[in-house]
């Protein structure tokens, strides 16, 4: 929070006070007991307001609490709960101080001697004044929270687009460095076997014999130093791979053949789609790289089919006939991005030796590509979905809990109009058995435990009142019993229209 912002708070602090003081001076009254109560009461009022910041459910309780001065003060009660809901994010203190004020305004109407038929119906102004201003200064916040993590999620969106673009371009650039050592090494590896064929042709003079193995040793050497630069700029495989333009798997394989190696190819089906047609390119051109390096002057059988949806490839070489050329290169790292290829198109390869000495690379591609899973959501769209959850539960909240609120008090009003309707019935045979004349003491054990609940203006000072039979809608007859000087003096039944 800046210092500009903080200055203003006593500003609106005073505003606020002076704003919610207001219908109070407007009716101050002229006796001095008034005056005083008045007076405590708007003491009470500033403090509510200049600790609602730091401590809303305190203010709150407070401006509750100041009702029971004079009536005026009720204006402040939903203006604190409502601070109350968006200032703080934590309920259970708000729930308290609403149920500290329920306990001791009952509390206070006991002690006072209230009948419970006056005071209980003004818990619903608790709940209106109270709980539904507090629920709705909840969802306003949440709102403005929702709406804060909507632009900061816009905010990591752009960065993360920036990012991500960033990356693409260095994954083009490996990517074309890996295309690179692809198409280099496979030519190279085709000049160390013509260099090989030169070094063990039996009409060439010696001295050419060694030149054609120091070719063949500079090319394998090239070739491995290649390997290692490329390998420092690789970052990750790509799903697809540029390759010679408009060159296929029986170009690939002719072009071996022109460079002396033994290669049989055996291809049937249709066409297949370019994610399929790229890997199993990618594929026959290692392989055959591979049984250059490894098994010079060996025959490779190359088949591919590309039916029932699917691309199957596989290349077996034979055993070499006079082993492995000395010094040529080795590693497994072709064969592991053979895999992380064909894994990405949702395909299995696998790749080893045969039982003839030789080694054969399998790989089942299919056409329609498995799809592969996305990154999960980053942590501001998490945030955000969070943010949506709470503003949908704090409406819900806002209906649902003051209605069920005012629906169980009503049960409970509803509850105990009943039980005193029914406590409140004087029989007709025992209103026969009440004689003038008793005390109260000796017409207790004839009569109700409660009397019914009449309006003021329907009754009569030392006079007692019960229902002639339970009515749980209202009126009836009554029962009216007058006592003067501590005994009875009258006895009357009341019909509804008379009272």
């Amino acid at each position: 929070m800046t210092g500009g912002k903080a200055k203003k708070h006593p500003i609106w602090d005073m505003a606020l006070f002076a704003v919610l003081a207001a219908p109070i001076v407007a009716t101050l009254p002229d006796r001095p007991a008034e005056l005083w109560t008045q007076g405590a009461g708007l003491a009470g009022l500033a403090l509510a307001v200049g600790i609602s910041r730091r401590l809303p459910a305190a203010a709150l309780a407070i401006g509750l609490s100041l009702t029971a001065l004079h009536g005026n003060f009720v204006f402040g009660a939903p203006v604190f709960a409502c601070l109350a809901g968006l200032r703080m994010e934590r309920t259970r203190p708000v729930a308290r101080a609403l149920a500290a004020v329920f306990a001791g305004g009952a509390l206070l109407n006991v002690v006072r001697g209230v009948e419970v038929t006056t005071w209980f119906p003004l818990t619903v102004w608790l709940v209106l004044l109270g709980v539904l201003p507090w629920l709705a200064g909840r969802c306003w916040r949440q709102y403005t929270e929702l709406v804060a993590a909507g632009w900061q999620r816009a905010e990591q969106l752009e960065r993360e687009q920036r990012i991500i673009g960033e990356r693409e371009r260095l994954r083009e650039r490996s990517r074309i460095a890996e295309d690179m050592h692809d198409a280099l090494g496979h030519e190279l590896s085709l000049l160390a076997l013509r260099a090989a064929a030169l070094e063990v042709a039996p009409e060439l003079p010696e001295r050419y014999q060694n030149s054609a193995r120091e070719l063949r040793e500079g090319t394998a050497s090239a070739t491995e130093r290649l390997q290692q630069i490329i390998g420092v700029l690789r970052e990750e495989p790509e799903a697809a791979r540029t390759r010679p333009a408009g060159e296929t798997v029986a170009d690939l394989v002719e072009r071996a053949r022109s460079s002396g190696m033994a290669v049989d190819l055996a291809e049937t089906g249709g066409p297949a789609p370019l994610l399929a047609d790229l890997a199993a390119h990618r594929l026959v051109q290692e392989a055959l790289t591979n049984a250059t390096k490894h098994a010079p002057g060996a025959p490779v059988r190359v088949r591919l089919s590309r039916e029932s949806g699917e691309t199957r490839v596989e290349v077996v070489n034979g055993p070499p006939p006079a082993g492995p050329l000395p010094g040529a290169p080795g590693g497994r790292l072709g064969l592991m991005r053979l895999r992380e290829r064909v894994q990405l198109t949702g395909g299995t390869f696998e790749a080893g030796p045969t039982g003839e000495g030789g080694f054969a690379v399998r790989a089942w591609v299919p056409h329609a590509a498995a799809p592969v899973a996305g990154r999960p959501d980053s942590e501001s769209a998490a945030h955000l979905a969070s943010g949506r959850r709470r503003v949908r539960r704090g409406l819900a909240a806002a209906v649902a809990v003051p209605a069920v609120l005012l629906a169980l008090l009503g049960a409970i009003m509803a509850a105990y109009h009943l039980y005193v309707t029914y406590a409140s019935v004087l029989s007709p045979a025992d209103y026969r058995r009440v004689e003038l004349g008793r005390t109260p003491g000796e017409l207790d054990p004839l009569l109700p435990s409660r009397q019914a609940p009449l309006p003021e203006g329907e009754r009569r000072p030392g006079c007692r009142y019960y229902h002639v039979r339970a009515e749980p809608l209202g009126g009836g007859d009554v029962h009216r019993l007058c006592f003067t000087g501590g005994r009875l003096t009258s006895k009357q039944t009341l019909r509804e229209g008379e009272r």
